[in-house]
């Protein structure tokens, strides 16, 4: 980002030399018999009065306008700045014929008619508003095309990261640790329990579908995804043996709402394989969904601590922040962080 920063700067430069340096040399091509003196310095000086008026335009441009999203403050923003910039062009351009009339050499008859015919204020006004508002509408079209540009090729990286993101995602939802350790513990429970073998054998195979069909959809209802998430803690229960506690605080509101799948399962697992499953007594697990304004927002916390190894890679985690991401761009967020004894994961998910 920053070497593309520094070709555009290089780049507008050179324009600007380029531009200002044609604008001036056409105008005195229109012209005859005037002096080498009067040619050389018009250029140099109209040069300078130009670059230093528009740049500093540009400045300001930068500093106050967000070109992503462009409103009527802008506008006005824009406005105060052409209008700023035109009165420099003209009064600079007033002195610069000031000081030529009064300190230069003696005009021929022509550079005398020239220098009368711009003495008028609403000549140098006119000539002014136009020449730099020219400027600033082609400032403008430019960055216009350089965001769209830029905003073509972010969607084609998403599109092009969107396959690898899928399969990371299925990466993510197949844990095989949990399958084994599933199959073992339902193994242990038929000795006990046939009947309750069975239903847990459905529930396995029902998580195992779920992973595999919903892989390529961007979002389901948040009760499909809750009840994946009761499959996924009572296979979990049979290994935790009491010592897993679920609690569900969800607003009936949020149900019918869409949202990426696998969102919540992850972070149930996240809480049960590194939260959980650490401490010895168990401990407590309470999801938690309710909507604020145009937000859903998904919290999951769970009793431990915020530990997270150098040797894991982080693949649920990651594979949320790059969904969400690939999703809603910079319109959902994602926390994790310890208060209280307690892990607390937060997501917000944009709901138009």
């Amino acid at each position: 980002m920053e070497l593309n920063d520094k070709r555009r700067n290089y780049t507008f430069w050179i324009l600007q030399f380029l531009g200002w340096g044609f604008i001036n040399m056409m105008s005195l091509f229109v012209m005859k018999k005037i002096s080498i003196e009067l040619v050389v310095y018009s250029t140099v000086v109209g040069l300078f009065i130009g670059i230093f008026s528009t740049s500093l335009e540009r400045w300001y441009l930068k500093k106050n306008i967000k070109f992503e999203g462009f409103g009527t403050g802008d506008f006005l923003k824009v406005l105060v700045a052409f209008l700023s910039a035109a009165a420099l062009f003209g009064v600079l351009n007033y002195a610069a014929g000031y000081t030529y009339v009064k300190y230069g050499p003696e005009l021929t008859e022509a550079e005398t008619h020239l220098f009368n015919s711009y003495d008028s204020f609403w000549i140098q006004v006119m000539n002014s508003l136009f020449i730099v508002g020219a400027w600033t509408v082609t400032y403008l079209v430019i960055k216009l095309l350089l965001k769209l540009n830029k905003d073509r090729i972010e969607r084609l990286e998403l599109n092009t990261h969107l396959k690898q993101a899928q399969l990371n995602t299925l990466k993510g939802q197949i844990n095989p640790h949990f399958m084994f350790n599933s199959l073992n513990n339902i193994r242990g429970l038929m000795l006990e329990d046939v009947e309750k073998s069975r239903e847990m054998l459905t529930k396995l195979s029902e998580i195992l579908r779920y992973s595999l069909t919903k892989n390529n959809i961007n979002s389901i209802s948040v009760a499909e995804e809750l009840e994946m998430v009761h499959n996924y803690i009572d296979l979990s229960k049979i290994q935790f043996e009491g010592r897993l506690e679920f609690v569900k605080h969800v607003d009936e509101d949020t149900l019918s709402l869409e949202i990426p799948p696998m969102i919540i399962q992850l972070l149930i697992e996240n809480a049960v394989k590194h939260g959980i499953s650490n401490l010895k007594e168990g401990g407590r697990i309470e999801l938690n969904l309710k909507r604020e304004d145009s937000l859903l927002q998904i919290e999951v916390r769970n009793t431990g601590r915020l530990q997270i190894g150098k040797n894991t890679t982080q693949l649920g985690l990651k594979n949320i922040r790059q969904r969400l991401k690939l999703l809603y761009a910079e319109k959902a967020s994602f926390n994790l962080q310890e208060i209280m004894g307690e892990v607390v994961a937060n997501i917000k998910i944009p709901l138009a």
